[in-house]
């Protein structure tokens, strides 16, 4: 085989979703997930049970994408596997694995940022979907980051702006659980707040110098507020929920934006691309269209399934790691924290 028709495998296991995926050329030949229902119970993701989940899951996993492609796992020219950040325990099992299949397919390893690969994700290859140019910005949002990245080219980015404190999408899912949502409780408030008035109530917004993020006043304002006004009549977020949805996300987005905007206008960037699993939101989805209209950007929205934890995006950034020779050995460990 010659270089364009490698053919590699994905992994990821940075949190709850164990994912593998086959990659050919930068086509995705199929790109499986398994979630995990048992953190429901506990309105949040448990780390040990989380890493116990993914040691059952992996190897059907990978067993049903190489299926899936219609490929053998002899046809695997390198693996790609998700380093960080995200949960030890989890990750270790997704590295383990990915350095024992290389030792006994002696194949080449690429050990990925996973924040490089939300980003990357905008170049699988997708019938009828434009790639950015470069540079473009990224503004990746998810249950764990809230970044801008300043993208200069596949494997050269810089973080130009993050949060101080908590993510957009924890906000989101706090937020939910104030609401008596069960976990994950983002999508249900995007759900409701289509029907709400995002208007209906105001919430306060952070004063943060740069393009930096933080939501933790946000999320203290909103349950106060909520606290005062179930004090008062305990049946106000019942007969007032799809207002409170549509305001919350409103909000949100409004202070993802903001930075957004900020930062396109001041570098005079108009590529703009969003990622992460809060990129799956129809508000901030909207929004990104509106401003793409209103201020003549060029926007990239990734397909739903790239837009979640998933090991296609992961393949695809090994494929632009393995052109520049940078693979990795056996001594290669996951760890809980990597930056861009």
């Amino acid at each position: 085989m010659n270089q364009k028709d490698k053919i590699i495998l994905g992994i990821e296991s940075s949190c709850d979703d164990t994912s593998a995926s086959i990659l050919k050329n930068s086509a995705i030949l199929s790109n499986v997930i398994a979630g995990q229902k048992v953190h429901e119970d506990y309105g949040g993701v448990v780390p040990e049970l989380a890493s116990r989940a993914h040691q059952q899951n992996i190897i059907p996993v990978v067993e049903a994408a190489i299926k899936k492609a219609g490929i053998k796992k002899e046809d695997i020219d390198a693996i790609a596997f998700t380093r960080g950040p995200g949960l030890l325990g989890s990750l270790v099992v997704g590295t383990s694995f990915s350095k024992a299949f290389a030792m006994a397919m002696n194949i080449p390893m690429l050990d990925v940022n996973h924040m490089h690969g939300h980003v990357l994700a905008h170049f699988i290859d997708d019938e009828g979907k434009n790639k950015p140019k470069f540079p473009f910005l990224c503004l990746t949002v998810s249950g764990g980051h809230t970044q801008i990245v300043l993208v200069k080219d596949y494997l050269e980015m810089e973080v130009i702006g993050t949060t101080i404190d908590d993510a957009a999408g924890e906000a989101f899912d706090k937020s939910a659980k104030l609401l008596g949502f069960p976990y994950p409780g983002g999508p249900l408030i995007d759900k409701h707040a289509q029907n709400g008035d995002p208007k209906k109530f105001e919430f306060s917004r952070p004063q943060i110098k740069g393009y930096d993020y933080s939501f933790s006043g946000l999320k203290t304002s909103i349950l106060y507020f909520l606290q005062k006004q179930t004090k008062e009549n305990p049946q106000f977020i019942a007969e007032n929920l799809d207002d409170l949805c549509a305001s919350i996300q409103f909000t949100i987005i409004e202070i993802l934006m903001k930075k957004l905007k900020k930062a396109s206008k001041e570098l005079n960037i108009r590529e703009i691309a969003i990622a992460g699993g809060v990129s799956a939101n129809s508000g901030l989805r909207k929004a990104i269209e509106k401003a793409a209209a209103d201020l003549k950007w060029n926007t990239y929205i990734p397909k739903f399934e790239y837009c979640t934890d998933n090991a296609a995006m992961i393949a695809i950034t090994g494929k632009f790691m393995l052109e520049k020779g940078l693979v990795a050995d056996q001594s290669i460990s996951a760890t809980a924290r990597l930056e861009i």
